[in-house]
């Protein structure tokens, strides 16, 4: 994992990255076309829009606070994705609260030797978040690539046989609805696994699409 923590890049910088493509008329990725510039596009807005408005609960903030042990996130992800501009500004948040947690960001498809060690029932689905001891390295557990309410929603669009543009503004819509509540839910039971329960909090059932 170390040559991927080295590699990796901050989350302002994966801004910058993002925003520099943009003024291009590209986004990340291999595949570049007017309909994928549209998705980044339109994705970027909303980080823009999370970024200023998302407000973590005060159970997730206390959780958060009291970590003592020193964690790695690699996030895998892309400008593109729906999901990552869904997601990112809540876990940057929340990693924000506390100077033990780090963040590292890498583009999926500049790194599919890790991404596919960590898909999801088979796919390359991102963002996908893993969480690793700071001095160990070790796998403390995954995150991704959406709340498993999200996750469960996606399933059944996708059995109904849902063209793809008409399951995206409904996950957008699931999204809006949500309000973040589902994400941060998840990563206050997570928390307080990787971190050995050091806030000495109950951990709930994890739901399917947390894993750790």
């Amino acid at each position: 994992m170390k040559e991927y923590i080295e590699n990796g890049i901050e989350f302002a910088e994966y801004i910058r990255l993002i925003d520099e493509l943009l003024q291009q008329g590209k986004t990340t990725g291999p595949v570049q076309s007017e309909e994928m510039f549209g998705y980044a596009k339109l994705n970027r807005q909303r980080m823009k829009r999370l970024g200023n408005t998302v407000e973590l609960n005060e159970s997730l903030l206390e959780t958060v606070r009291a970590i003592d042990k020193k964690i790695i996130w690699l996030v895998i992800t892309e400008g593109w994705c729906g999901d990552a501009a869904q997601n990112l500004p809540v876990i940057e948040k929340i990693a924000h609260e506390n100077s033990n947690i780090r963040t590292v960001y890498l583009l999926r498809d500049e790194n599919l030797d890790l991404m596919d060690r960590f898909l999801t029932n088979g796919a390359r689905s991102i963002p996908k978040l893993i969480s690793l001891d700071a001095e160990t390295l070790e796998v403390l557990g995954t995150w991704g690539p959406r709340p498993a309410a999200a996750m469960d929603y996606f399933l059944e669009m996708r059995s109904q046989g849902l063209e793809k543009p008409e399951m995206m503004e409904r996950l957008q819509r699931w999204y809006i609805n949500d309000k973040e509540r589902s994400i941060q839910k998840e990563f206050e039971q997570l928390l307080n696994r990787w971190a050995g329960d050091r806030s000495k909090k109950a951990v709930a059932k994890l739901s399917p699409t947390l894993v750790g």
